[in-house]
C-alpha cells in the first residue's frame, strides 16, 4: 500500500506543479486589450487564439487530474492496514481453569480425645 501512496503522492504533486505553471503562463482578461494595438501575439507558436485555447484546455485536463489524484489519496490514507496497538491486543482472555475440589482432611477437633492431634509439636 506504500508504494501506491508514493506514486498518487508524486502524481498528485506534479499535476499540481503543472497547475501552477500553467495558470502562470495564460494572459488575464485585459491582456486581449494589448493584442488589439499590435502587440504581436499573432505571430507566435499557437497563432492568435490557439495558445488561448491549448492552454486552458491542458488546465482543465490537469485539474482533472488533480481532483482525481486527490480522491485516490484520500482512499489510501483512509483504508490503511492498522499498525498500530500490542501484538496481543485481539485476543481473548484465556479460559477459566476449574480447581479441583479439596479432599475431606480431618480436622483436629474430629479427632478421637485420646489421641495426640490436638497437641503442637515443640
Amino acid at each position: 500500500m506504500d508504494i501506491w501512496l508514493t506514486l498518487i503522492l508524486t502524481a498528485h504533486v506534479i499535476v499540481a506543479l503543472g497547475i501552477i505553471f500553467l495558470v502562470l503562463l495564460q494572459h488575464g482578461k485585459g491582456a486581449d486589450m494589448g493584442a488589439a494595438f499590435g502587440s504581436g501575439s499573432s505571430g507566435s507558436l499557437f497563432g492568435a487564439t490557439g495558445s488561448a485555447n491549448f492552454l486552458s484546455r491542458t488546465t482543465a485536463a490537469l485539474a482533472v487530474v488533480f481532483f482525481l489524484t486527490s480522491l485516490g489519496l484520500a482512499y489510501v490514507a483512509t483504508h490503511k492496514p492498522k499498525t498500530g496497538g500490542s501484538v496481543m491486543q485481539d485476543v481473548g482472555a484465556p479460559p477459566a481453569t476449574t480447581v479441583a475440589p479439596a479432599t475431606d482432611v480431618p480436622k483436629p477437633a474430629d479427632a478421637p480425645a485420646g489421641s495426640k492431634a490436638n497437641e503442637v509439636p515443640k
